[in-house]
């Protein structure tokens, strides 16, 4: 495997402290206290910084530093939009395709989803793998580089949906893999991609998008 740059390591350092709410929506970041933490140059900082801001993660302010951007409920239902479309259509293309070993594959991944349904991070991975390898199905790359780049903004969105949560409803956003399965094993399609729109739109546990 190929070693990341310095600057590779700082931007996952950055975003993973993001994720984890460590750094928080609405706090500034400067350059000087990165450099100090990540124990570097301002090169890899600065660069980690400027690509995270092209990703809309963080906002640059002149003299000031740089924002924590706060996704809005807007930027998650654009998102889940893009993802019904991407996901849904390429179900209802590929649905009599799919294969019972796949099929079964989808059905471990659901499994291990409900298993961890109190640990908030894989739970999150096992889904994000569960819809990973459905799309995967099709043998679209292109397809399959941006659902994952999605998926990276939408675990932003997760932590804010869960990260203060004592009880957090993990089982609810996941409950219709099962259903998709059966449509899947069915061949019916449409059936299948009206499921997953339903498991898309339920992202964040029970009312998060009504609230």
């Amino acid at each position: 495997m190929e070693q990341k740059s310095l600057k590779e390591q700082v931007y996952s350092s950055i975003l993973e402290d993001i994720i984890s709410l460590e750094y928080r929506p609405g706090q500034i970041l400067n350059e000087k206290q990165l450099i100090e933490k990540y124990d570097c140059s301002k090169s890899p900082v600065r660069e980690a910084l400027m690509a995270l801001c092209a990703e809309g993660v963080l906002r640059s302010i002149p003299r000031y530093g740089y924002e924590v951007i706060r996704l809005t409920k807007d930027d998650i239902y654009e998102m889940i939009h893009f993802r019904c479309i991407l996901e849904g259509g390429f179900l209802h293309e590929i649905c009599g395709r799919i294969t019972e070993q796949q099929i079964q594959h989808l059905e471990k991944l659901d499994e291990k989803c409900r298993a961890a349904n109190r640990d908030v991070w894989e739970h999150w991975e096992y889904n994000t793998e569960f819809h990973m390898s459905l799309l995967g199905y099709a043998g679209n790359t292109y397809a399959s580089e941006e659902l994952e780049r999605c998926m990276s903004r939408m675990k932003r969105a997760y932590a804010q949906a869960y990260w203060d949560k004592t009880d957090p409803e993990l089982a609810f956003d996941t409950r219709h893999h099962a259903q998709i399965i059966a449509a899947i094993r069915k061949k019916d399609a449409e059936e299948a991609r009206k499921l997953l729109v339903d498991d898309l739109y339920d992202f964040g546990g029970e009312n998060f998008l009504t609230r």
